[in-house]
């Protein structure tokens, strides 16, 4: 029953979609400056029937409905509620179906609240959307079908993928996707300014808040999914280079570049064309993600399937989106001389711009190379941390530098810096980094410098934010932003420089000794769970330096539906550091792999983030106070 709902309710979406793109031509050669009410009323149709289709699954989950295929192979009838909610959207097809849900809503949003706009260009803008929108529902309808039935009805099921049955990667993937997909929206409308010649601040203005809106929410979901990575999969870290990880990582460059960059556009009423690409760069960055996740491409825990006629799909669209832009840019593209004056805001922005673009290009030739090549050559290659380290870190203090300098910059032409107080805030960068090498006794000439320049942009982060107050003229919203951005830079550095890591083999009874620690493996119990048993070890950490002791219990899950083992990370957290300890069998031995970690300042880096994203949603709400 529920399946001949669900792909009921899809027709009905394909129809809808068809009827907005047929009555938006139609409004097209209507003179009336305001849109037509019929167009709203489908629009807002369109979207009511996506989220009762999108409901209609997740009660197929909670229910435990196995006569669908996805519910079956991603369920199981003993899992927790939460899980069981999260799991429609933790495979291929509920994630796909989540983001047209996020596609529709963005489209409805749009056109109600860009009502100030040119009609014309929010019509455009409502086509193109549509047109993706359809793309995405074939798509789903005929290769990738949340609703289809399966014969005889199983009576259990497969149940979900046990690394998945986890708090943060239940929110981390629609955080995620209302920035890729929210980027949609951006893509639609530049297309559109191209077809209407609608530039110029209004544009940059209609777009703003859905560049905010994506890139706030890409943010957070990159954060989630880094601290469920950190404590699920035992490696570590803050960040792993991982290709999927990566994928996530390539709009995020193109958003922050695309953020400044309407900055300037709507100042100055330049760099029309660069917005356009950076509008249409991040969308197709965005659905190269998802060919890379969903096309079996890459080897990695975060892909979601392995099925060459989806990747084949979606490359196909990807490359239609691609050539159809590039044609209609070169069409409509016009060579205009900006004339920037080299000492002004404008340049620094566009020198953030010539970084952040450095980056993505960094990224995505680390993530494809090795694809190209086993393509090539049969060979697989692997590109890690090493070659992103020493690529983007030495760059990363020229981009600090700038970062610091470029707020303090005019707009059209700045007469004069305050070259006194840049050198002394470079002394005491400079001083600040002596005290860290002096006391902690380590000394890294790259992390040095990393720390110099990002205490540089801290130091000057701050001092702009008592200047803004004392004039009150605050720009809290960007100071917040570069603050934290300085600070995240400042306890990546910390943790790189001053990390421990030891791997070894202990039995039970046993001690293992270290510099100033001993991890004494006290104890091993074994505890049943709802959906999984648990081998669970005491390890007692001592710091003989400090005195400190400390117990840490990691575990071994060993999970029914589906036979699955997981090795949990037991982690001890604190202001000033992470103690962290993941343990995995050894067969037909005693002895149990013993990882530890001593990581510092991991909570910082997580804070920072969060306060990078405060900016974005501050900035957000100013804007809303504005009425852009």
């Amino acid at each position: 029953m529920l399946s001949s709902f669900g792909n009921t309710l899809l027709f009905l979406n394909i129809s809808l979609g068809i009827s907005i793109i047929y009555f938006s031509f139609k409004e097209l050669r209507n003179r009336n400056i305001l849109i037509n009410q019929k167009i709203y009323k489908i629009c807002l149709f369109q979207s009511t029937l996506i989220i009762i289709c999108f409901l209609t699954l997740v009660a197929a989950f909670v229910i435990s409905d196995f006569s669908i295929i996805t519910v079956y192979q991603n369920s199981h009838s003993l899992k927790p509620f939460f899980y069981k909610v999260s799991g429609t959207w933790g495979n291929h097809e509920g994630s796909l179906m989540l983001w047209i849900v996020i596609l529709t809503i963005f489209s409805l949003l749009f056109i109600l609240y860009n009502s100030s706009h040119s009609k014309n260009y929010r019509v455009y803008s409502l086509i193109v959307q549509n047109i993706l929108i359809l793309g995405f529902l074939f798509f789903l309808l005929f290769n990738s079908n949340p609703f289809s039935s399966i014969s005889p009805v199983p009576k259990e099921g497969l149940g979900l993928n046990p690394i998945l049955q986890d708090p943060a990667l239940a929110i981390h993937p629609p955080l995620l996707y209302i920035g890729f997909v929210g980027s949609s929206i951006y893509f639609s409308a530049a297309i559109a300014s191209l077809l209407t010649n609608y530039s110029g601040k209004l544009f940059a203005q209609s777009i703003k808040n859905w560049v905010l809106i994506s890139w706030s929410f890409q943010t957070l979901g990159i954060l989630v999914g880094s601290i469920w990575a950190y404590y699920e999969l035992g490696w570590g870290g803050f960040w792993f280079w991982d290709p999927v990880e990566n994928a996530s990582l390539l709009p995020w460059f193109a958003m922050t570049a695309l953020l400044h960059s309407l900055l300037v556009l709507e100042k100055r009423d330049t760099l029309y064309f660069w917005v356009i690409i950076l509008c249409l760069l991040t969308f197709i960055l965005s659905v190269t993600g998802t060919f890379l996740v969903r096309s079996g491409i890459l080897n990695s825990v975060h892909t979601f399937a392995n099925d060459p006629s989806r990747g084949l799909y979606i490359l196909i669209f990807l490359s239609l989106m691609i050539i159809a832009s590039v044609l209609l840019l070169f069409n409509k593209f016009k060579n205009s001389n900006y004339n920037l004056n080299s000492n002004s805001k404008e340049t620094f922005i566009l020198i953030n711009n010539w970084f952040m673009i450095f980056y993505l290009i960094t990224v995505l030739l680390g993530t494809i190379y090795p694809i190209f090549t086993e393509v090539l050559t049969d060979h697989k290659v692997s590109i890690g941390p090493p070659f992103y380290n020493t690529v983007i870190i030495p760059i990363v203090v020229l981009f600090l530098l700038f970062m610091s300098i470029g707020p303090q910059t005019k707009w059209i032409k700045n007469r004069s810096y305050n070259l006194n107080l840049i050198i002394k805030i470079l002394l005491g960068s400079i001083f600040v980094n002596f005290l860290i090498v002096h006391l902690f006794k380590s000394y890294s000439l790259i992390s040095n410098f990393i720390i110099i320049s990002a205490v540089f942009l801290i130091i000057s982060s701050l001092i702009d934010l008592y200047k803004s107050f004392r004039s009150q003229k605050i720009e809290s919203p960007r100071v917040i932003s570069h603050l934290a951005f300085g600070f995240l830079i400042f306890f990546i550095g910390l943790n790189y420089n001053f990390s421990l890591e030891k791997d070894f083999n202990l039995k039970l009874g046993e001690t293992k000794k270290f510099e100033n620690y001993s991890i004494e493996f006290k104890n091993l119990r074994l505890e049943e769970s709802k959906n999984y048993k648990a081998v669970i070890g005491e390890f007692t950490i001592n710091n003989s330096k400090k005195n400190l002791e400390q117990s840490l219990f990691p575990e071994i899950r060993i999970y029914e539906n589906p036979p699955t083992i997981t090795y949990e990370a037991s982690i001890r957290t604190s202001l000033l550091k992470d103690y962290y300890i993941t343990m995995s069998n050894i067969d037909r031995s005693d002895y149990y792999n013993i990882k530890f970690q001593k990581k510092p300042f991991m909570i910082w880096i997580w804070i920072s983030v969060i306060f990078i994203t405060v900016g974005g949603f501050l900035r957000l709400i100013k804007n809303a106070k504005k009425n852009y």
